[in-house]
């Protein structure tokens, strides 16, 4: 396994450079303005290098502003993005939310995960540009980054500093891209159309396909993915995490070349787990604490040493709950490396739409649902004659 320790002492023909949101006057006022609609280009950057690190913060009083920037980023003058996402979601904070947490590439940094930092080396042959999108309604105030890059004299001494294949026609240089998603899923028509996990409402479902499965990547091209963050909202305290993950390289049919046993399986993590645990590749950032797993789970895996390699197409999906039974609020971002052209990714969900959670869900709705299924027994009760004044419980099953 390497280290970022093993290239310290290597010395190589680069110039390191900033492009900052420093008062260029000489005074303090370290920050940019990003008026509501507009976008700011943060570096605009003419030559070849690679970007090293990432670092944003902003303070601002909108709970959702995490989801109304949108951060873009294009490599080599092309016209479609190979990122557009959400600020918060592409640093790793969920929901709009901002908490602290850490991995080895991405990072949200105190004071209370203000601080957003990413270490994804991102190269560029010819130019960079990375821009943010202002889609909330508001001006904002005091944007404050640093992106830090080194440059090279030639596409030539990049490659070559890099080891990177190629006689200058067919370089095999790969990019960064990452991609947002967000579903709101349903149980699936083939499973019974039911929340049925655990199978206890009824027997086992079965899945033998990826079709209703929540998309975490549909790319095409030459490259590698290195990563997810997944966001979960779940509305019970059901146990969300039976669905397995499903990956088809270069247009194979499912099952697929790698086909995993459950969602806590593929973070790395194992029965059902509720604690937050944060290894640098990967782990449970974020975790409900009130009733079993409703509420918001943030899980990652950053495949590092072990990328998802892929030479022609990659499909990526993961159940939402075993067979696809469950209802979950999910979103995601995948990042992967791949040469250009990439396929032009899907439009970002309307603002209005991303800057919306569902509502969260708490002790008093969980007395409705006890209320409720109280009545429906009470109402069998009846139907049958039976006598309706013994206590009810909670967990009485209808035998019929």
């Amino acid at each position: 396994m390497s280290s970022p320790l093993d290239r310290l002492f290597i010395a190589r023909n680069s110039r390191t450079l900033r492009a900052s949101s420093y008062d260029r006057s000489g005074g303090n006022g370290d920050n940019i303005q990003i008026k509501p609609g507009q976008t700011a280009v943060l570096a605009d950057i003419r030559g070849a290098g690679v970007i090293r690190h990432i670092w944003f913060t902003f303070p601002t009083d909108d709970p959702m502003i995490r989801r109304k920037l949108v951060l873009k980023m294009y490599w080599d003058g092309e016209e479609n993005p190979s990122v557009n996402v959400p600020v918060g979601d592409f640093f790793g904070q969920g929901w709009g939310m901002k908490y602290n947490w850490m991995s080895l590439p991405l990072s949200a940094a105190p004071r209370d995960g203000s601080a957003l930092n990413s270490y994804f080396p991102m190269p560029f042959a010819k130019s960079a540009r990375i821009e943010i999108l202002n889609e909330s309604d508001k001006e904002m105030g005091a944007f404050y980054y640093y992106i830090d890059y080194e440059l090279f004299a030639s596409d030539k001494a990049l490659y070559e500093a890099y080891g990177i294949a190629g006689d200058g026609k067919d370089v095999h240089l790969a990019y960064f891209h990452a991609w947002w998603n967000r579903e709101l899923t349903q149980p699936s028509p083939d499973s019974g159309g039911y929340e049925n996990e655990w199978a206890c409402l009824g027997p086992w479902a079965q899945n033998p396909s990826d079709k209703d499965n929540y998309l975490l990547i549909d790319a095409e091209g030459f490259g590698h993915v290195v990563g997810v963050n997944l966001f979960i909202e779940s509305p019970t305290p059901m146990w969300y995490g039976e669905g397995d993950d499903m990956w088809r390289i270069d247009g194979e049919k499912w099952p697929g070349s790698l086909h995993g046993t459950g969602t806590e399986d593929f973070f790395n993590t194992s029965w059902c787990p509720d604690e937050v645990y944060m290894h640098p590749y990967y782990g449970y950032a974020h975790v409900p604490k009130v009733f079993g797993w409703m509420g918001r789970t943030h899980a990652y895996r950053f495949l590092l040493e072990d990328p998802i390699r892929f030479s022609k197409s990659i499909r990526g999906s993961i159940e939402h709950g075993h067979a696809n039974v469950l209802t979950l609020d999910l979103s995601s971002v995948t990042y992967w490396y791949q040469t250009e052209p990439h396929k032009v990714m899907p439009p970002l969900q309307p603002v209005e739409l991303r800057a919306k959670n569902m509502p969260e869900i708490g002790v008093i709705e969980v007395h409705r649902w006890r209320h409720a299924w109280r009545e429906a027994m009470l109402a069998k009760r009846r139907e049958k004659g039976e006598p309706t004044d013994a206590p009810l419980w909670g967990n009485e099953r209808d035998e019929e």
